[in-house]
């Protein structure tokens, strides 16, 4: 049994993959906290543009 943990803590296959899967993760948590802080803005921003052209006549 312990050959096998020490040959199993040895290897370094899943080792990218686990650096993938953490990566990915901290860029989706860093696009959902820049949605977050931007989503208002973006709201507001959308309605001063449409109350300014309401008052446009053509």
């Amino acid at each position: 049994m312990k050959s096998i943990f020490t040959r199993f803590s040895k290897r370094e296959d899943g080792a990218v993959t686990v650096d993938w899967v953490v990566l990915t993760a901290a860029v989706v948590g860093l696009m959902a906290g820049g949605y977050y802080l931007m989503r208002q803005g973006a709201v507001d921003l959308a309605g001063g543009t449409a109350t300014y052209m309401q008052s446009w006549t053509f």
